[in-house]
């Protein structure tokens, strides 16, 4: 795995870090192998980005190795184009997967041979019920499921079937394999998982090879185990997933140390969606011009805008890697596209709205060539310049002129004097209007004495960008903004459709820039002097017909005011954004600085600020919060539950619409150590799914009879002879596998501090 920009020294810390560093410090493993394993059902979006330069980022920084594995499993969903637009992508993006690229479909076989290993060990079975009976046999949250009349069919049976579904003697859905799981499980993924299914379809690699596929919980635990991946990373929706991961491992025969999952926050931003399915509707729908379009979120369509991987890589860097989800300001990852392009692209002059200005003191048909820096910096050698005509005839921008200014207006007027940049000064003396009365043209004179700002040194207020309308070229301006116009579009059940913005696209058709911009191929990235960062397009600009994209405005266009934007004021706009970058940092994760009641929080309660601008991202919120303290619930416990708990009640809508009182039972009994993380977890879905808090809680809490916590670690030591060998040979790490595994045993329902108790006395006995 390597990067085209050089290793930070260290990397901030983070959970992962600290679990890494343990690890090997521990001598659990001698190097790091972690993995990226996108479906490649779709294009790739700034959110897998933020998954991109961790797992190659980790490995990177632990002298490790990444691996780039697809994790094609769906044939229905799945084609080369989208194997090849991901690998472009993650090379754009700095990484490099070497010799480590694989594929799901590269196990087929393998993991073919791991199911029947379940079979023959009558922890799998055919079941042939139909896509509805099985929904109604897996029961609810509150209700145990039932098992299905095909689970005790025989080995020899399930056998014959499993392989007659492979040699396709059976139609789609009439039968599926699935794991013997526990009917009553409180995670129902639990509950006789989907392993295989019959899928009549073509391949994008294997062809018609197969008609029966792994599912995705299947096959992408075992692929890990298969190229030995030390630390599976992946966000926070697959929590409940982890023990399906750990239970296929156990069970299927694979070889130790068994890979680990461990999640993290996902990337959501606003006024953006992540959702393939919705990326794929706007795709579809022609609403948007393909996965590239520049409106859109995915990789392709961000290169294609003109942000840079340098700046995707600083935006990943600094909103950092947290477990508890959260809401990341677009304008974040506007700041580092601004920051990167700032120091290092080209500044160029153009006009959006062309006004014309005749300077008609400026002899006919002649032209001055202006001398003009390319880039901003100061001291390079030789210092990199272009032409600037100057001619009778001049472009500028509409909005650049008041026949009537507004107080403190420093742009032109009639009357008023105003500096063209790297060029003169200039007078407005009369203005012409068409039959309408609309402003056609300005008749202007300028100072030849002002070149390069004259021997005299006179300034004025108002610095203009302008190009020779002789000289100038045509260019469409693709003017971008957000998709979305809602912060968080699709909240609160709605279709995110519904808050498409209607101005995420202008274009100024009648746009001018300066005769350099010709000689740039495309894909060329510059700012427009007082306009914005654009990139000549490079799908459709072309010589002979130039068009460029937005990326970014100079400032927060989402805001944007008739304030006029003089050199000073762009100056200083920059060096706002600079401290506010600064304190973004250094409240963890680069985020918005927090409100007075956040910070109330921190300061009264000793909250993080991540927990705390949860707690008081809305009135319910703190509402919640607040009756689990006079309940009697932790602060630090309650605000930390309630921000895992988002997933567990179906989202944060859902967690709003709880009762305040009984999310505090639920909090305080975690808090008194009446519930462990995963009995309360259970017994907050049990409320949401309308059981009474004191009733869930009471079903969810550990095991308390030590004879069923010994049977259980009893159980789970016979079963596991070799680790418990290695353990006593040395290895005192595996005392986490135990306790999980026992744990496990007992439907989550075990005090994990007593069970490791008990389990170190069974082990060192």
């Amino acid at each position: 795995m390597t990067t085209d920009s050089p290793a930070p020294s260290r990397a901030p810390t983070n959970f992962l870090r600290e679990i890494i560093d343990d690890h090997l410090a521990q001598g659990v493993h001698q190097q790091v192998v972690t993995r990226f394993p996108p479906e490649p059902n779709g294009y790739l979006h700034i959110g897998h980005a933020k998954s991109i330069c961790l797992n190659f980022g980790l490995a990177r920084d632990y002298g490790g190795k990444c691996h780039l594995r697809f994790d094609d499993t769906n044939p229905t969903r799945e084609n080369d184009e989208y194997v090849r637009s991901i690998q472009e992508d993650v090379r754009w993006l700095g990484f490099d997967w070497g010799e480590n690229l694989f594929f799901a479909s590269n196990y087929f076989e393998q993991l073919y041979g791991y199911a029947e290993t379940l079979i023959r060990a009558g922890k799998a079975y055919v079941d042939s019920l139909t896509r509805d009976e099985v929904a109604a046999f897996r029961g609810s949250l509150t209700e145990a499921g039932r098992p299905s009349p095909y689970r005790e069919r025989s080995v020899e049976e399930n056998l014959d079937l499993f392989r007659r579904m492979r040699a396709g003697e059976f139609e789609e859905g009439q039968h599926v394999l699935r794991a013997k799981g526990d009917m009553s499980h409180p995670n129902m993924k639990m509950r006789d998982l989907p392993l295989y299914r019959i899928m009549k379809a073509h391949h994008h690699r294997t062809g018609d090879t197969w008609c029966i596929y792994p599912l995705y919980d299947f096959a992408h635990c075992l692929s890990d185990s298969i190229e030995r991946i030390t630390h599976s990373v992946c966000t926070l929706e697959f929590e409940n997933n982890r023990e399906v991961y750990d239970w296929i491992l156990d069970n299927a025969g694979v070889p130790q140390p068994q890979p680990r999952q461990y999640e993290f926050a996902r990337l959501a931003l606003t006024y953006t969606v992540m959702s393939k399915r919705k990326l794929l509707e706007l795709v579809e729908k022609k609403i948007v011009d393909g996965w590239d379009d520049p409106r859109m979120p995915t990789m392709a369509g961000l290169r294609r805008r003109g942000y840079t991987p340098e700046s995707i890589r600083a935006f990943c860097d600094r909103i950092g890697i947290s477990k508890h989800n959260s809401l990341v300001d677009v304008e974040l990852l506007e700041w580092a596209i601004r920051g990167d392009l700032e120091a290092r692209e080209l500044r160029l002059l153009g006009v959006m709205d062309p006004l014309e200005v005749v300077i008609t003191n400026f002899p006919e048909g002649e032209t001055v060539t202006l001398d003009a820096p390319l880039r901003p910096e100061e001291g390079e050698a030789p210092p990199a310049r272009r032409p600037l005509p100057f001619s009778r005839r001049l472009y500028i921008d509409r909005s650049d002129f008041a026949e009537t200014p507004p107080s403190g207006w420093f742009r032109l007027a009639p009357g008023a004097e105003v500096r063209l940049r790297w060029a003169f000064n200039i007078v407005c003396n009369s203005v012409v209007k068409d039959e309408s009365g609309r402003v056609v043209r300005l008749e202007c004179t300028y100072d030849p004495a002002t070149r390069n700002q004259g021997a005299d040194g006179r300034r004025v207020k108002g610095t203009l960008h302008w190009v020779s309308a002789d000289h100038s070229v045509p260019v469409e301006a693709r003017l971008y903004d957000r998709l979305f116009k809602d912060e968080e579009p699709g909240s609160g059940g709605r279709d995110p459709l519904e808050s498409l913005n209607p101005s995420s696209l202008e274009i100024a058709a009648a746009a001018r820039i300066e005769p350099y911009a010709a000689t740039l191929p495309a894909g060329t990235r510059f700012q427009l002097e007082r306009v914005g960062y654009f990139i000549l397009d490079p799908k459709d600009s072309a010589p002979g017909r130039l068009v460029m994209n937005r990326t970014v405005t100079l400032k927060d266009g989402w805001a944007k005011t008739q304030e006029a934007i003089d050199p000073e004021a762009v100056r200083a706009e920059r060096d706002r954004q600079r401290a506010e970058e600064k304190v973004r940092s250094a409240q963890r994760g680069a985020e918005a600085p927090l409100s007075d009641a956040a910070a109330a929080l921190v300061s009264g309660h000793g909250l993080g600020p991540a927990e705390a601008r949860f707690v008081t991202g809305s009135s319910a919120l703190l509402g919640l919060f607040e009756a689990s303290l006079a309940a009697g619930a932790s602060p630090t416990t309650a605000a930390t539950f309630m921000a895992a708990s988002v997933q567990t009640v179906g989202g944060r809508d859902a967690l709003e619409a709880l009762p305040a009182a009984s999310f505090a039972a639920v909090a305080t009994a975690l808090t008194k150590g009446e519930l462990n993380a995963s009995g309360a977890k259970a017994a907050l879905a049990a409320v949401a799914a309308g059981k009474n808090a004191a009733e869930a809680v009471a079903e969810n809490r550990p095991v308390s009879d030590t004879g069923a916590l010994e049977g259980a670690i009893a159980s789970v030591l016979e079963k596991n002879a070799d680790a418990v060998s290695r353990y006593r040979a040395g290895n005192k790490n595996l005392i986490g596998f135990f306790v999980g595994q026992t744990v496990k045993a007992l439907g989550g329902k075990a005090d994990p501090a007593e069970t490791r108790r008990q389990l170190e006395r069974a082990l060192d006995a």
